[in-house]
């Protein structure tokens, strides 16, 4: 199994400290505690900064005086949100907290749009093929609850265009995903029911409906796979 990037970097400080003789020095005690202090110095090099300009696709249900609509949406609104530490990992903005910023609703969702561009080039995706080795389909999921957040990037649909077409259909059933499908309704129909699934059973739901995505073009839906 590959290190994590923390690890590589903890046994590197570890080791620079043993071939300078440091950890020897001490007796058993002083080189645990003299271990810890080294481990806690190369924490946090590989964690991400938090975010604090996103939209997150959230069901209409939840909709507040903050939030916006997009692509003519029918259940799905977007909220100014931040990404928080800890669990749940990010939070729609209170209005006083917004207030601060001295901007619109609809402001803040255009400046949002770099901050998913940018997270689009950091973020690797995944790509399903079938037993013949054709792309079905591409999804961004992770532990970070932003995944979603990604459908407003300008350059979500140029990423795409020569694997799927200059038009992909794209679903976000919760925050911590985001698929993006060709633009063919034959393309989604054997994986309408694990969207659902997902959208109905996560307590963090993000979206039921399908964006379609095209470079130089506001998104639109076309489907929805929730009645």
């Amino acid at each position: 199994m590959k290190p994590r990037p923390a690890e590589d970097a903890r046994g590197l400080i570890y080791g620079l400290a043993i071939q300078n003789d440091l950890v020897h020095r001490f007796p058993m005690t002083s080189r645990l505690l003299l271990l810890l202090i080294l481990t806690s110095l190369s924490q946090g090099q590989d964690s991400p900064k938090l975010e604090t300009l996103l939209m997150l696709p959230e069901p209409r249900a939840l909709r507040t005086e903050l939030s916006v609509v997009l692509a003519e949406a029918q259940k799905t609104v977007f909220s100014p949100a931040r990404e928080i530490a800890g669990v749940p990992g990010i939070e729609v903005y209170s209005k006083e907290d917004f207030q601060r910023y001295g901007l619109s609703p609809e402001t803040f969702a255009e400046r949002s749009k770099k901050t998913a561009d940018r997270l689009l080039g950091e973020l690797k995706e995944d790509l399903i093929k079938d037993a013949n080795g054709k792309v079905l389909y591409a999804v961004y999921r992770g532990d970070r609850p932003i995944m979603a957040c990604l459908l407003i990037a300008p350059s979500l649909p140029k990423k795409f265009q020569d694997l799927f077409g200059p038009e992909i259909w794209v679903a976000m059933p919760d925050r911590h995903s985001l698929y993006i499908f060709p633009a063919k309704p034959e393309a989604l129909e054997e994986f309408i029911p694990d969207l659902a699934a997902r959208f109905e059973e996560d307590a963090h739901a993000a979206s039921s409906e399908i964006f379609a995505l095209k470079a130089g073009h506001p998104p639109r839906v076309v489907a929805s796979f929730v009645e």
